[in-house]
Formats: C-alpha cells, sequence, structure tokens
C-alpha cells in the first residue's frame, strides 16, 4: 500500500528524523520556502528524496517503523547537512522510536514554538540559521533555561541589535557547556 505524502501524522518530523519545523527553509516567506517532507508541494521542490519514497514503498510514516532501521541509506547521513543540521537525524529518530510519535510531537511543537519566538524577536536579521541549529540541536530543558537567561537579561526596549548579540552568547554558552557546536557541517569534497 502506497502512502501519499499528505497522509503523515506529523508534518514538522520527516520521514528519516530531521525536524522540518525546526529548519530555516520552513520558516522563509517566498518560493524557497520548504513545507516539510509531508507538506504541499513537497515533491515539486525534492522530487528525489530516496528515504521519504523508500518510506513511502514500504507503507511507513517514519524510517525508524521500518524492521531494517537504520539501514545503508542511513551510511553518512548525520556526517553532512543541508539547510537543516543532520548532526541528531539518527538520535531524534531513536528518540521518537523510544518515547512514541506523540511525545516526541509535543517536544518537537515546543521546541518550533520557541524558535518562532526567537526569529520574531531575536533574530536581527543575520541569526536564522544560527537559531535552528542551536534549537534543534539543545535539549529542550536547556533551552529554556537559555530563554529565561536572555528574557533577563535584555530589557524589552533595547536595540534588536543587542538583543540578538546577547541571545547568540546565551546560547553559545550552553552549547560549549554541553560541548556541542552550533554550525553546519559542509561535506568534503573527496
Amino acid at each position: 500500500m502506497l502512502m501519499k505524502y499528505q497522509e503523515r501524522t506529523y508534518l514538522l518530523f520527516s520521514a528519516c528524523g530531521l525536524n522540518c519545523g525546526l529548519c530555516p527553509r520552513y520558516h522563509t516567506a517566498g518560493t524557497s520556502k520548504c513545507p516539510g517532507c509531508a507538506g504541499e508541494g513537497f515533491l515539486e521542490k525534492h522530487p528525489t528524496c530516496g528515504l521519504l519514497t523508500c518510506s513511502q514503498h514500504r507503507g511507513i510514516e517514519y524510517c525508524y517503523l521500518c524492521e531494517e532501521y537504520p539501514c545503508k541509506k542511513y551510511d553518512g547521513a548525520d556526517t553532512s547537512d543541508s539547510f537543516i543540521t543532520h548532526k541528531n537525524q539518527l538520535k531524534d529518530n531513536d528518540n521518537a522510536k523510544r518515547i512514541g510519535i506523540e511525545a516526541y510531537q509535543t517536544e518537537l511543537n515546543e521546541k518550533t514554538q520557541i524558535l518562532k519566538t526567537l526569529l520574531a524577536e531575536y533574530d536581527d536579521g543575520r541569526r536564522k540559521n544560527f537559531f535552528c541549529i542551536a534549537v534543534n540541536l539543545l535539549e529542550l530543558p536547556d533551552i529554556k533555561k537559555v530563554m529565561v537567561q536572555i528574557e533577563s537579561k535584555v530589557e524589552k526596549d533595547a536595540p534588536l541589535k543587542e538583543k540578538s548579540a546577547n541571545a547568540v552568547r546565551v546560547f553559545q554558552l550552553m552549547a560549549d557547556k554541553q560541548g556541542i557546536e552550533l554550525k553546519l557541517r559542509k561535506k568534503s569534497k573527496t
């Protein structure tokens, strides 16, 4: 039984384990906006996604539901990034499998709302990728701690550039404490 791409239970978590709701392309206005792998128009933008095609062919919503997960299609998947960090792709898939998609959905929804706040109130036009990566890679309790620190350190009427710099600084401190690098990794040219 082939599934239609739109027949997924939760649209912000991709079949392969990427967090679509935390991707900069998902939060972009205009023609380059990505609707997520289960969203309307995804096939027109990304017609050759092998993992999505495979999951559709097998009739499963998420790769972690497959008896062969993780298969050879995942070899090297978490070593480089595209528009979104792939670093936690397997970890997030495993987490969704362990706690269930409903619990994972709740956590991802909360992260997505925090990201929306960051983009609306702290993005000076140059921080979208940074905030997407930070919210994607840090654990939710740490993100909440960062948000409390950010909101307590800068006055509401402070210039956006100052608010943004402070937010980046606090996220970077938390990431350093956790040993997490907050930048996309390019594919090696070998």
